[in-house]
């Protein structure tokens, strides 16, 4: 291993692993330097603080552009795949990170995307050896792949709704009492269905106050639906102990572990043998 191989895989160590001392104090340092760049936009965000230091504060900004870009060419350079990297989660944000200072240029706007650097916080979780909380987060991340299928029945459901009591309001009512089109009434059944109740429109005649409740019922009838269909599934990937095996007739999978039938067509999930069958080899010895 020559020289400059062996360098490069030091800097491979300090920039990618957090096990080593060197590495955990890259890493350290690297976080403090984001979070330096979040207070930085945010403080440029303040019109007073704006009109006093907006010099000040663009070069600081353009000095942690300068940073990241250079760590973001150091990943590359001391990666294994840099190409793997640079389409990483990780190399994306990290890309990310560089190129709203490169837009400010043009677009004195596109600085505030900056903000986006807030990402790059999720590295605390390897830093800090957060990995439990990681696995915790896959809960829920399953439970999301689980009740996706009805999650969108209930939001087509609800989406039909809304349309269907928006137009009639817009029918009932008209533009004098503020419903002025089919969209201003489906604005209004959803602020109303989803208990929030802006008031900017309001119903006058008794027919739309009527239809109003009957939106607010039924608003508060289904507003906890997607609550308890995650719940289910949420507690559904928390059993970690539950069987993963088939079913032999129907082939469904994750039984409770004292099952002994199939909870979905009834039959036996372990077939017993044959009591003579299993005595024979005993008889004939």
């Amino acid at each position: 291993m020559d020289s400059n191989t062996g360098w490069r895989e030091q800097l491979r160590i300090i920039v990618f692993q957090t096990d080593t001392k060197a590495g955990r104090r890259f890493d350290k340092l690297l976080l403090l330097i984001i979070l330096s760049s979040l207070l930085i936009v945010v403080l440029d965000s303040i019109e007073a603080v704006h009109r006093s230091y907006a010099d000040v504060l663009a070069y600081i900004e353009w000095g942690f552009t300068l940073v990241f870009l250079v760590e973001y060419i150091l990943r590359l350079y001391c990666s294994p795949k840099p190409l793997k990297y640079a389409f990483s989660f990780y190399g994306l944000i990290d890309l990310l990170a560089i190129v709203p200072g490169i837009l400010a240029i043009y677009y004195s706007d596109a600085q505030y995307l900056l903000i986006v650097r807030i990402v790059r916080m999720l590295r605390i979780f390897r830093v800090l050896k957060l990995s439990p909380y990681l696995k915790q987060a896959n809960y829920l991340l399953a439970a999301l792949r689980g009740s996706k299928q009805k999650i969108i029945v209930f939001l087509v459901t609800v989406s039909t709704l809304v349309i269907v009591f928006g137009t009639l309001m817009y029918v009932i009512e008209g533009p004098e009492h503020g419903f002025t089109s089919i969209p201003k009434g489906i604005y209004w059944a959803i602020v109303t269905l989803t208990t929030v109740g802006f008031g900017d429109i309001v119903p006058k005649t008794p027919v739309g106050q009527i239809l109003s409740s009957l939106v607010m019922i039924t608003g508060y009838s289904i507003i906890a639906v997607p609550t308890g269909i995650f719940t289910a599934e949420l507690a559904n990937a928390m059993r970690g102990d539950q069987i993963e095996h088939d079913c032999p007739v129907c082939a469904k999978h994750s039984h409770e572990p004292a099952a002994a039938f199939c909870s979905r067509c009834g039959n036996a999930l372990f077939p017993k043998v044959d009591s003579i069958s299993a005595r024979e080899p005993a008889d004939k010895a």
